[in-house]
């Protein structure tokens, strides 16, 4: 608790049977102060305790004895969720466009551009990665929630499209480009090229 309120967490793992204080008590503490998500890994597996460890706050209950790919798994999906609760009041600028995503628009110089929700969702995933490589399975995951075998061309058909209606072309300063075998990545064109592209 003390490192709780001196220091940023992304996520929690708490066991129900600690030494000092069971970590129910612990999350209902937390829950007074931090929305931080919690995943709790414990061997209660009765009904009961499966349900009240939701109610007082976790996001997340994994039973004893844990299974490596399983946890990883749930620990991914409630990372996922809470980078989603927190975007939803998200408001933010990169060059010129502004994202508010709670009215899950983007205008360039107060106007609207015009997107599909699928359209808004990949733009914003790329806004907020300006300069990584998103890979297809990430970008399919986050977008469209599928994993697996998936054909590119829906992929590509939206890329394209926000593209040309959020003006992501060295004209604007941007490069949005496709690397081959990988993914997508959206780049800020350094100044000086931009003023040479456009000499």
């Amino acid at each position: 608790m003390k490192a709780i309120s001196q220091q940023q967490f992304e996520m929690l793992i708490l066991d129900w049977n600690l030494p000092d204080a069971p970590g129910i008590e612990i999350l209902k503490l937390l829950r007074q102060t931090s929305k931080v998500p919690v995943l709790f890994c414990t061997a209660r597996a009765a009904q009961d305790d499966v349900v009240k460890g939701f109610r007082e706050g976790a996001d997340g209950y994994l039973i004893k004895p844990l299974r490596r790919l399983e946890l990883l798994a749930r620990i991914e999906a409630v990372a996922r969720r809470a980078r989603k609760r927190q975007a939803t009041n998200e408001v933010f600028e990169v060059n010129q466009l502004r994202v508010d995503c709670e009215s899950r628009t983007i205008t360039r110089d107060g106007v609207v551009i015009e997107l599909t929700a699928k359209d808004f969702d990949l733009a914003v995933l790329f806004l907020r990665n300006v300069g990584r490589l998103l890979s297809r399975t990430h970008i399919h995951e986050a977008v469209w929630g599928m994993t697996g075998v998936i054909t590119s061309r829906p992929l590509d058909t939206h890329v394209s499209r926000i593209r040309n209606r959020l003006g992501l072309l060295r004209t604007y300063g941007w490069q949005l480009t496709s690397v081959y075998g990988h993914g997508y990545r959206l780049e800020l064109i350094a100044r000086v090229e931009r003023v040479g592209a456009g000499a």
